[in-house]
């Protein structure tokens, strides 16, 4: 079955062809159709760790954290992915101008459009960036293993409760988290020439001045970032 993402009267609109449109509506039906209020309370819980107040908390500390660390080049990185990519997901909202599985019922109270998920995304972007800032400090592949692990978890449960409160189809929910994997992969790819750059200049000696830094480096890697650390 192909449902097209239908224009409304007005707007911009991009119509996708979306071949779990069948899948979409089964599963969000069955959820709206076995909502309680306890479950309702424990998935708006779920959806705290990607909405926008607790995503803003989060960044607030991690940027003064680079601020009193001078950490400049993990500053730029964490803006980059993270505000720039959920920035990004609004405009696929409003071109795709997709509609909510349902806007009305005792646990539905969101407005605005439906592909792709922003809780999601939001998730995706900052606990993927923090993963990455993380990965290289730590030794084993025990430790590693588990931030990645704690990372996907927290994703997969903001995706599973939006999805469960009726505000999303499974499809933005996988949109959202592929999204925001594809974007943390190009800014971690799009860093490495100019991690190359920085590191050169290290080596002979030169330190970049802040303002050189914030023009090389829209996106720089994660890795990078970490050294500014120490």
């Amino acid at each position: 079955m192909i449902n097209l993402l239908l224009p409304p009267s007005n707007g911009a609109v991009i119509a996708l062809a979306n071949p779990l449109a069948g899948a979409d509506q089964q599963i969000a039906s069955w959820f709206h159709a076995h909502q309680t209020s306890t479950f309702g309370t424990i998935l708006r819980a779920l959806s705290e760790p990607g909405s926008s107040t607790w995503i803003g908390v989060v960044l607030s500390f991690l940027v003064l954290f680079f601020v009193w660390k001078r950490g400049w080049s993990s500053l730029i990185t964490l803006v980059v992915a993270v505000p720039g990519g959920m920035l990004l997901n609004e405009l696929v909202k409003i071109l795709v101008h997709r509609q909510r599985p349902f806007l009305e019922g005792p646990f539905v109270d969101w407005s605005g459009y439906s592909f792709a998920s922003g809780h999601t995304i939001g998730a995706t972007l900052l606990y993927g960036q923090i993963a990455l800032f993380l990965i290289p400090l730590l030794k084993t592949r025990h430790w590693r293993g588990l931030a990645v692990c704690m990372a996907a978890l927290l994703v997969l449960s903001v995706g599973f409760s939006r999805m469960a409160l009726g505000a999303h189809y499974f499809t933005d929910v996988l949109a959202a988290i592929f999204f925001g994997t594809l974007w943390l992969a190009f800014c971690l790819l799009a860093g490495k020439p100019i991690r190359r750059i920085v590191s050169r200049a290290r080596r002979s000696g030169a330190e970049l001045p802040v303002a050189a830094q914030v023009a090389l480096m829209p996106v720089i890697t994660a890795d990078e970032g970490v050294k500014n650390l120490g």
